[in-house]
């Protein structure tokens, strides 16, 4: 597959969604293989890619009679589309560090890797995931993270409903990158997969700066309005 051209010879000030200062924070609306070219080199890329996963799925999304996270968009199938090789592979380009959520799915692209890191979502006795793995070049060794997130039952962002159906804990992005011993050059993220806008919240909280892409105009909105909800804290 073919990454796509360039359309019309936009500028990347052409993509601008929203952004905003101290830290620096930029979201862009459109397509990584037409924006990913244009923006600077960053430190450290943080992505969880689509991983094609929701045809295959034979739950409906809804547990003792109510919905859950799987269940926040029925377009899911719409989009939810492995992306290429080449494109995995200019998004890496960008950073010199890396780490890629679901990348058991994206092992064929990315080859062993002795950096994992493991998210324990202690689901409890269901039929969904006990964890998500990721592969990274930024730890030497496999970590894992202990944070529950299964419907209402989640150790973090207790009562605020799921907006995205593969939603982040911010809280476990705001791990990926303090967890990383490269965590102080870490100044810019990027995050060409933003989705709901975890990663952008976690570099918030962490005043580290961020850039954003993202193809849906819903889940940019989504994105912007949880970041103007969340304050710059004092560290």
């Amino acid at each position: 597959m073919q990454l796509r051209i360039l359309s019309m010879n936009k500028k990347l000030s052409d993509y601008l969604f929203y952004e905003e200062s101290n830290p620096n924070i930029k979201i862009y609306l459109g397509d990584s293989s037409e924006i990913l070219p244009l923006i600077e080199t960053c430190d450290l890329l943080l992505i969880d890619p689509p991983y094609g996963i929701f045809e295959d799925m034979e739950s409906d999304g809804v547990m003792f009679g109510k919905e859950t996270i799987y269940s926040v968009d029925k377009t899911a199938t719409e989009w939810d589309k492995r992306p290429s090789k080449e494109l995995i592979s200019l998004a890496m380009s960008k950073a010199k560090y890396w780490t890629i959520w679901g990348g058991n799915y994206f092992a064929d692209y990315l080859g062993a890797s002795k950096g994992t890191l493991v998210w324990n979502k202690k689901t409890g006795n269901n039929t969904y995931a006990d964890g998500e793995l990721a592969f990274t070049n930024t730890v030497g060794t496999m970590r894992i993270f202990n944070h529950q997130w299964c419907g209402a039952f989640k150790d973090s962002e207790r009562g605020l409903r799921a907006v995205h159906p593969t939603q982040k804990p911010v809280q476990l992005m705001k791990w990926c990158i303090q967890k990383s011993k490269y965590y102080d050059l870490h100044l810019k993220i990027l995050d060409c997969f933003m989705g709901s806008g975890s990663t952008a919240i976690a570099c918030k909280e962490l005043k580290k700066d961020f850039i954003g892409i993202e193809v849906s105009e819903k889940y940019c909105q989504i994105a912007v309005k949880r970041l103007q909800n969340t304050q710059v804290p004092f560290l």
